[in-house]
């Protein structure tokens, strides 16, 4: 009986020891099993996903995006509290193929050459008309096409010209009386001068006594024909233009010079230019012009240079490539940056500069002073100094991606500059609104919003009959009781209003509708926010992309970016810029 209670008591041990072990850890091992789930659910939540390059794509649990398909990341990896720095994955920067290059003090070659392209033009000066100078019938055409080359006495044409007939039978009646009466005999001769009739042929006529019933017309210039104005049978009045010619023996070649090369070119710099129209061959001239008004859409001015052209080898309109030999500026030594790492836009030079020494990619938006070109490069007047790392390569992704993340970039340079002034806002006339002004204004939001919803599906004819009922419904809100200030105010936006919906309704083409969508869009937010919206919560919606990088607002019912300027094309490309909240 004693063996056996030995055994019974340690089994009971081992159980009793079994459980107070289950007591002691492994509750607490399944507690903090259940505690970390709940801590990593608890960081998951509220996180936004986001793709570096493409800021505007917004998840709210990781994965690819859709654009480009890079794995998304945590959106606080790639927030700055700077507005001036970008920061990008390394992966982002090296699918976006970022490179740099380090600005540096270089020095300034002597005649840095610059290369330019342009064209041959013909010299305005050496156009000539050639007319009739006494009115008559076209008989014969001695010259017949346009291309034709003229010289300088030529025979262009026979004339029949019934004064020329009457004035050489008082010639010869005159010839006959000048012993009674000799100044008439010369009053005859001068008459026929008058008309471009040579001493030689006045002569002959006299001579011969017999009338001749056509005279020839011959050129006073040289040239070739560009025009051809009459032909045989047309009848002309004195001083009308027969023929347009074009003296080809000196021509003009006119270049492209950009804004910033200009102070490196100066009347009298000489020019080496070929052209593929005479291969193996170069010509040579000196600036002899240099226009004084700039081309505001392709930011160039032009430079002309006249060369001599004997053989005709030159013609109107070749395409020549040339290369002007500028003097430098007498610096020696200048900080220089190259071009490619310039992004121009407007009155401003932008450049990104990479920064050390951060665990991520990142980049500086900078504005920067530029020069004159030097060959390749700008010299640097401010903004970076030598050392600093400069994108030359990758800037435009650079930029593109900071304007839809709302960082600074050429498009939103409001963000980055201190001291900037900000956009006016619309004034606030609520309290003048009654209810019944507000609840029709929110029916031609509504409206709106179908149009909005026919861009977004690039349809036309749709977009054409919701405009329609867009200006329907904002022709008859009634704005009774809205006085002074507020009802000048809505006068003005109602008149925008009703233009721009009607323009959207007469235009045939998506993207003329877009133009005055985005003016309409205007106009309705300034309203919104002046008198308030009665029927429910609205959004300002913003796409960078639109109209080149102008960006451009809409208002939308719902936070999911439809784009309507852009269509399937790039349907969720944009960023919600405001909330307008209900009344």
């Amino acid at each position: 009986m004693q063996q056996i209670k030995v055994p019974l008591l340690i089994l009971i041990a081992l159980l009793v020891g079994l459980g107070a072990g289950y007591l002691l850890f492994g509750g607490t091992a399944t507690e903090t099993a259940e505690h970390q789930h709940a801590a990593e659910s608890a960081d998951s939540a509220g996180t936004t996903w986001t793709c570096s390059m493409h800021p505007q794509v917004r998840r709210e649990e990781p994965g690819d995006c859709p654009i480009c398909g890079m794995d998304l990341i945590q959106q606080s990896e790639m927030a700055s509290s700077d507005p001036l720095n970008f920061e990008m994955t390394r992966e982002a920067a090296r699918l976006a193929n970022i490179q740099t290059t380090i600005v540096r003090e270089s020095a300034a070659e002597s005649g840095t050459a610059l290369q330019l392209s342009g064209k041959v033009q013909a010299d305005e000066r050496r156009a000539s008309s050639q007319v009739a100078q006494v009115p008559g019938r076209i008989e014969k055409l001695y010259v017949s096409f346009t291309g034709e080359q003229v010289s300088k006495g030529q025979k262009l044409a026979e004339l029949y010209a019934p004064n020329l007939i009457t004035a050489q039978r008082e010639l010869l009646e005159a010839v006959r009386l000048q012993e009674v009466n000799p100044k008439l005999a010369e009053a005859a001769r001068n008459k026929l001068r008058y008309w471009k009739i040579s001493t030689e042929q006045i002569d002959e006529i006299i001579a011969s006594g017999e009338i001749q019933e056509t005279f020839p017309l011959s050129a006073t210039e040289s040239g070739v024909v560009t025009q051809r104005r009459v032909a045989v049978g047309d009848y002309v009045a004195q001083g009308e233009p027969l023929f347009d010619l074009m003296n080809l023996s000196t021509v003009w070649v006119v270049f492209d010079a950009y804004e910033e090369d200009l102070p490196q070119i100066g009347v009298g710099d000489r020019i080496t230019f070929s052209t593929p129209a005479v291969p193996g061959q170069r010509f040579s001239g000196r600036v002899t012009f240099i226009d004084p008004i700039l081309d505001k859409d392709r930011r160039v001015v032009a430079i002309r240079t006249e060369i001599r052209n004997p053989n005709g080898k030159l013609k109107p309109e070749m395409l020549v490539t040339g290369e002007l030999r500028a003097a430098a500026t007498g610096e020696q030594v200048a900080l220089t940056v190259p071009k490619s790492a310039v992004l121009w836009t407007g009155e401003r030079s932008v450049v990104y500069v990479k920064l050390p020494d951060t665990d991520i990619p990142t980049f500086q938006y900078r504005e920067v002073e530029l020069g004159e070109a030097l060959g390749d490069r700008y010299r640097v007047i401010d903004g970076l100094e030598a050392g600093e790392e400069v994108v030359t390569y990758g800037n435009f992704s650079i930029d593109a991606a900071a304007q839809l993340n709302n960082q600074a970039s050429m498009m939103n340079r409001d963000i980055q500059i201190k001291g900037a002034e900000p956009k006016e806002e619309a004034p606030d006339y609520r309290a003048a609104a009654s209810t019944a002004f507000k609840q029709q204004l929110g029916a031609a939001i509504e409206a709106y919003l179908r149009l909005k919803d026919a861009l977004v599906a690039t349809n036309a004819e749709t977009a054409a009959a919701q405009a329609k009922a867009f200006t329907d419904k904002v022709e008859r809100i009634n704005s009774d009781g809205i006085t002074g200030a507020a009802l000048e105010y809505w006068r003005q936006q109602r008149g925008a209003l009703i233009a721009h919906s009607k323009q959207i309704a007469e235009a045939e083409a998506v993207a003329e509708q877009r133009t005055q969508f985005d003016f309409l869009s205007q106009a309705l937010i300034s309203t919104v926010k002046a008198f308030g919206a009665a029927q429910q919560t609205y959004y300002v919606q913003h796409c960078p992309m639109a109209f080149d990088w102008e960006g451009a607002d809409w208002i939308s019912d719902a936070k999911e970016i439809r784009n309507p300027y852009f269509g399937d094309e790039m349907l969720a490309c944009g960023t919600v810029e405001e909330t307008l909240t209900k009344e």
